[in-house]
Parts: C-alpha cells; structure tokens; sequence
C-alpha cells in the first residue's frame, strides 16, 4: 500500500523562491530607493494581515509604501514585487510533477502567501495543474506554524494525521506539522528530498 493518501508541499523555498521574504524585499526596496529600515518597521502587522487574507494587496502597499506620495507608481511597485517569484535552484517542481503525475496519492499546497501574489505563483508557473487543493493561508485565515492551520487543513481532507506528509524548508513550519501528527520532511534540495521520498516508499 502507498505510504500516504496525501502529500502537502510547500512553496516558498520548495519550489519557487519566497515570494516576498527579506531578500526579496531587499531588492524591491534598493531598486525604488526607499529606506529599509522605515519599510520594516510598518511591514509586520500589515504582512501578517495580508497573508491571512484579512487585506488586499492595495492596503498592505497603502500601509508600507503609499503612506506618502512617491515617483512611481504602485503598478510598478507591484510589479516588481511579483517579478521576484522565481523557480527556485535545485528546487522540488520536478519532483512533485513525478508524485502528481503517478495518481497514487493526493497532492496539494500547504503554503503562507497573499492572495495576489499566491494567484500570480500558482499560474505563473502552473502549480495548480499538480494540486488538488490549496491550504493557502490567505484562503485559511492562518499562517504556520499555528496549530490550527495544520488542524484545519486535516478537518478538511478527513485524513488521519499518519497518512498525510508534508513538505516544508522552515524547522518551524515542519515542528508544526510533526506536532499535528503529520509525517514531515524539511526540504534541503531536490537530491536530498528524492532520497528521503524513496526510504519512505513514495518513489
């Protein structure tokens, strides 16, 4: 019998690049020249918000950039935040093309991202052609490592916590998954993911 009915993989940092984590912003931010520091300081609570789905894209650059009249606009503003979701080196995408692909379990997303952003991602690059669902915190209402994310994710499929797995590249984020008695792996690249999938029985 295959190991799991369910594999949930991250996104950020699995398979594509973080979308808006602090390199990202780092690079955003020295290309408009705006002052990292001030940025940060309003970022948390309105990201935070964001990712939970409780703001739109419009608030959350309202809160952090807009605040003030600037030389460009927020199109390109956001433009730029978006042109740094990249596939990601040595990456995961092949590997969950592989598991899709074999129809021997489900397959989906377990991932904190904005909407705007997570809808970019996942058309962009075709991600919804491997996943069945998507636990995207901006459709949860929750972000990992809460507790409650992953118990809602496991409400939702009706799978016993044994037979899910997933995927994550943040030691937080795999805890809260072991915690929920999930089986979980911390990605460290696509060699060593491969390697541990094959011990567990899943290629």
């Amino acid at each position: 019998m295959f190991p799991f009915d369910v594999i949930l993989f991250d996104v950020g940092g699995v398979l594509l690049t973080n979308g808006w984590d602090h390199r990202e912003r780092t690079a955003v931010l020295q290309q408009f020249n705006l002052d990292r520091e001030a940025f940060e300081m309003r970022h948390a609570a309105p990201y935070d918000a964001w990712e939970r789905g409780a703001i739109s894209a419009n608030e959350y650059l309202d809160a952090t950039v807009f605040h003030e009249p600037r030389s460009f606009t927020r199109d390109e503003f956001f433009a730029a935040l978006l042109a740094q979701s990249q596939p990601l080196p040595d990456g995961a995408v092949a590997i969950l093309g592989e598991i899709s692909a074999s129809n021997k379990c489900m397959v989906g997303a377990l991932n904190n991202e904005a909407r705007e952003p997570n809808e970019y991602r996942f058309k962009r690059y075709g991600l919804r052609a491997y996943f069945q669902f998507a636990f995207s915190s901006c459709y949860m209402g929750l972000r990992k490592p809460a507790p409650a994310m992953y118990r809602r994710a496991l409400d939702i499929l009706g799978k016993p916590a044994e037979r899910v797995l997933f995927i994550d590249d943040r030691e937080e984020n795999v805890a809260g998954a072991r915690d929920a008695g999930m089986t979980a792996i911390r990605f460290q690249g696509a060699g060593a993911l491969r390697s541990e999938l094959q011990t567990l029985g899943v290629l």
